[in-house]
């Protein structure tokens, strides 16, 4: 039995080509032909048979159907139609149809629905906000089991001093634990992408750290536009200072708190980040208690980042 799953694979990808399918790279369409891969994915991702799953890019359903003999549901988001269609099609008339709802449209700006997993093969433009939007996603969900492109995925998972830790680490392991799974040759895929893929597991923490999440983007953004620099030279540009400025005379009339006549920003800021003893650390060797640490102290002082 096993022997024959190929072999259907390969028929339905020449009924898609058939049917004038050229795969979409605008979508970032590479479709994931392996049934080893697909298989490891799920069982990685601890599906259970009362679990509701999200599938981000189900392209021709080599995925979705693994997903469906094992889940309670699977709502597949595809902007593409020929690709829904032929999703359809493949399990109509089957016990799989009354299991699946497709939901059109780019999932970037649609309303996702409740969800235990998401499991996907992501189209790789899209993986920085779909990351987020999936972590800011309420209710909370179990975990997701991704495939990026294998840089992204190192940058989800590079810990404070590697080469590849950057704002999106720190902003993804502040809501979530993130592990590498495995490395993905490009010839499991059809067409072949030009880069090497991984999967990672993104296990949300639930309940989440009890910060402003726009505060805290707003910092880590200053913080890292210059990874390399000190703290004390990242926040001397003069636009974070006007926009620190502003916003502290507006915390302080919302708060009716008196501006001093000699008020002064940069000694403000700078005074701040001497107490906390970190005007000379570099955003590249920070973790997230660095930066909580350093946001209660600025919030403290009436200094906000948004």
């Amino acid at each position: 039995m096993p022997k024959e799953r190929p072999v259907k694979k390969s028929r339905i990808h020449q009924e898609v080509q058939k049917q004038g399918i050229v795969f979409n790279k605008d979508f970032g369409q590479h479709i994931l032909k392996n049934p080893l891969v697909i298989t490891s994915m799920l069982e990685k991702s601890g599906l259970r048979s009362t679990d509701v799953v999200l599938e981000i890019g189900p392209g021709t359903g080599n995925m979705t159907i693994k997903i469906l003999e094992k889940a309670k549901k699977v709502v597949a988001c595809e902007i593409d139609p020929r690709l829904a269609a032929e999703l359809q099609k493949r399990v109509q008339g089957t016990p799989y149809q009354s299991k699946l709802t497709i939901q059109m449209g780019d999932a970037l700006k649609s309303e996702l629905p409740f969800f235990d997993l998401c499991i996907a093969n992501v189209p790789y433009q899209i993986s920085s906000p779909l990351v987020f939007k999936l972590l800011l996603h309420r209710p909370f969900f179990r975990c997701a089991v991704l495939m990026f492109q294998r840089e992204f995925a190192q940058r989800l998972v590079a810990q404070p001093g590697d080469k590849l830790y950057c704002r999106l680490s720190i902003n993804t392991q502040l809501l979530a634990r993130v592990d590498m799974l495995m490395k993905v040759g490009k010839n499991n895929f059809k067409p072949p992408p030009k880069v090497e893929s991984s999967v990672v597991r993104i296990e949300p923490k639930n309940p989440p750290p009890p910060i402003n999440y726009t505060e805290w983007d707003g910092l880590t953004r200053i913080a890292f536009l210059r990874k390399n620099k000190t703290l004390a030279a990242a926040f001397k540009q003069t636009s974070v200072m006007e926009m620190l400025d502003k916003n502290y005379k507006l915390h302080c009339s919302l708060h009716n708190k008196e501006v001093e006549a000699d008020f002064n920003i940069q000694e403000k800021v700078i005074g701040i980040l001497e107490k906390l003893e970190c005007g000379q650390k570099r955003a590249r060797t920070m973790d997230t208690d660095d930066f909580m640490n350093i946001l209660y102290g600025f919030n403290a002082e009436g200094i906000h980042f948004s």
